[in-house]
């Protein structure tokens, strides 16, 4: 019989096993980025694709396991459906629930009930950023909202009235402003990653019930 064949050794004479299993995507905590450095091919962007796509159905499903969460989030998808039917130019109705939508999700955000913190300091970091974008989008909120009601955009705000999609940014960060989810890069990605073609859908979709004037 053959004597078993020797583990090949590294110049500096350490022995390495043959077969190295390589670690996961979730292991390296990069994956978009370790894969396509290491396998720059069909494969592993379906990979990370898949990643990023378990990434944003975790932001969506979130705050319907959670009963504090639901009564805040689905007047947002009304909105944003509600938005999506209104004209494609810039107009002060669009103003007004973009500036209603922005407020609701704030003040749901500022006083809602917040969960215990799995991971402490995790969560402890994201505070800079959740208090940074509560404050932003209640002064949008505010200004579109002025806007709409006294039907008179302000200099430079000519953009409030064509914010038919914004509800939907507002929708995707939700788990994470409300404190049930941390921010993290990757979820960030994958709000923009998935923001294109839900665009599409809701645009083309309901073309037929979008108002002409």
């Amino acid at each position: 019989m053959w004597p078993a064949r020797a583990p090949a050794t590294t110049r500096e004479g350490a022995r390495t096993p043959l077969n190295v299993s390589r670690p996961s995507y979730e292991d390296l905590g990069q994956p978009a980025l370790n894969a396509f450095r290491a396998e720059p091919d069909v494969l592993a962007l379906g990979q990370v694709m898949h990643f990023y796509w378990s990434v944003f159905v975790r932001l969506i499903v979130t705050p319907f396991e959670h009963l504090q969460l639901i009564w805040g989030i689905v007047p947002l998808y009304f909105g944003l459906l509600l938005n999506e039917t209104a004209p494609t130019k810039a107009n002060f109705r669009t103003a007004l629930q973009t500036g209603f939508s922005f407020l609701w999700a704030g003040l749901q955000w500022l006083f809602a009930p917040r969960p215990a913190p799995v991971h402490p300091p995790e969560s402890h970091a994201s505070l800079p950023i959740n208090l940074l974008v509560t404050v932003l989008v209640l002064t949008i909120g505010v200004v579109a909202l002025l806007s709409g009601v006294r039907k008179r955009f302000p200099k430079h705000g000519r953009f409030l009235g064509h914010t038919r999609f914004a509800n939907y940014f507002m929708i995707t960060i939700f788990p994470m402003q409300a404190h049930f989810l941390n921010w993290t890069l990757a979820r960030l990605v994958a709000v923009v990653i998935f923001a294109p073609p839900i665009w599409l859908a809701l645009h083309f979709g309901l073309m037929p019930f979008r108002g002409r004037k």
